[in-house]
């Protein structure tokens, strides 16, 4: 049976402070949005999704049509709460059947092995709705578990929680799961008699018991997978978690990290066993890096890198949508984007690759060729080539291809002043 997913991604999140849609702000040069359905799709389960929009519905619209061939936004307008918020996805739906999950696409450290438990324990219980909870100690704000028995009986939000209600420390992760042919009708039948006068996605769990379904909740494992974004204090904290976690995951992969406080790692990039992590790397987007590197102090790789196996990369290097050999050195002040670098390269300190012609708006690829030497202090203005094993002489300025074991030199010939100084 297919099962299909709901992201809610239409709230303006005033705390943000911000002009920018809340979920196209970005951790590690990704979208909160980005990381739920990136999430949902790594599942290997989810065949479609629908992105709930609202605030600045446009840009978000955008965002997803762009990078993702299996989602499509759903307007809502105006925005009546997050009940409402599904019910717009109701005439999308309107013969499918089969499972659907609802997340937030404001909780961008939820992963696909979570998602993929709740799905099973989903099935497992032949459940006809289940919700995801977590416990927590603090559970203030959060609408709260009631239980009746194992089985779900209602989620009673913060405001409308009673005294007693509010002493429980299971409160609703905000991410369910539906057999939609049964649970459809609740979206029409929603009331908004409550202290926010919105129609709440909770409400479906009432409606369901009274129609005699089988409800349950499912406690979450890790408690920071739901953490949710609605600051600028709140997106800073999900960066150190996620950081910490990806951090973790490398150690335990096998790669040298020094110091764990001052390196920064995207979550989607990958690093071989055995390559070192010197302080204060700063790492976003997705990259591929190979075995026995090396990598800072002081470096920067922007995304779209590939480093072969043995590559060094060192201080105040910066690397963009480039992929560099095995064996290849950048060790000093360097700027590569949108190259292709053979193996057994030496790129001397100073050098950068000037692909961006600000007139057209275009970039242009450099292309090194295997065993090259660049001398300190060049420019390779792209597009451009070094041939094998060619030598480009220090504070050269290459705006031409250079053939394969030549020397390249665009230097004015020293001069010699005797006594000047004096």
């Amino acid at each position: 049976m297919s099962i299909n997913s709901i992201i809610l991604a239409a709230g303006k999140g005033t705390r943000m402070k911000s002009e920018k849609s809340k979920v196209l702000h970005e951790i590690f040069g990704k979208t909160l949005l980005g990381y739920v359905l990136d999430a949902v799709n790594k599942t290997g389960k989810i065949d479609n999704s629908y992105v709930i929009v609202g605030h600045q519905a446009e840009s978000v619209t955008e965002f997803v049509e762009k990078n993702y061939e299996n989602a499509k936004t759903v307007l809502q307008s105006p925005q009546l709460g997050t009940g409402h918020a599904v019910s717009m996805v109701c005439p999308e739906l309107e013969n499918f059947k089969g499972e659907v999950i609802i997340l937030c696409g404001d909780t961008p450290l939820i992963s696909a092995e979570t998602i993929n438990k709740f799905i099973d324990f989903h099935k497992e219980k032949k459940s006809d709705l289940t919700v995801m909870s977590a416990i927590f100690d603090n559970p203030t704000n959060y609408g709260r578990i009631i239980r009746k028995g194992e089985n779900l009986s209602a989620i009673v939000e913060e405001k409308d929680a009673t005294l007693e209600q509010k002493s429980i420390k299971e409160v609703n992760a905000g991410i369910y799961c539906l057999v939609w042919e049964k649970i459809k009708p609740a979206f029409s039948q929603l009331k908004s008699n409550n202290a926010q006068g919105e129609y709440y996605l909770t409400d479906i769990i009432s409606w369901a018991v009274q129609e005699g379904l089988n409800t349950n909740a499912y406690i979450l494992e890790d408690n920071e997978e739901i953490f949710g974004i609605n600051s600028k204090t709140h997106l800073a904290q999900a960066t150190k978690m996620m950081n910490r976690k990806t951090i973790q995951k490398h150690l335990d992969n096998g790669v040298q990290i020094v110091d764990i406080d001052t390196t920064w790692i995207s979550q989607d990039t990958e690093i071989g066993a055995d390559t070192m992590i010197f302080p204060n790397v700063y790492i976003t987007g997705k990259n591929k890096i190979g075995k026995n590197c090396k990598i800072g102090p002081f470096a920067h790789l922007r995304g779209d890198v590939i480093l072969e196996d043995g590559v060094k990369i060192g201080n105040f290097v910066e690397v963009k949508k480039s992929k560099i050999k095995s064996n290849t050195n950048a060790c000093h002040l360097t700027y590569i984007g949108d190259s292709e670098i053979g193996s057994g390269v030496n790129i001397g300190a100073g050098t950068i690759t000037a692909n961006y012609n600000h007139f057209t708006k275009e970039k242009k690829n450099t292309i090194i060729e295997d065993g090259a030497s660049i001398g300190s202090n060049s420019v390779l203005v792209a597009p451009v080539k070094v041939g094998k094993s060619a030598s480009i002489g220090a504070g050269t300025v290459v705006t031409k291809d250079v053939n394969d074991k030549a020397l390249s030199l665009t230097r004015a010939p020293q001069r010699m002043i005797e006594n000047y100084v004096k």
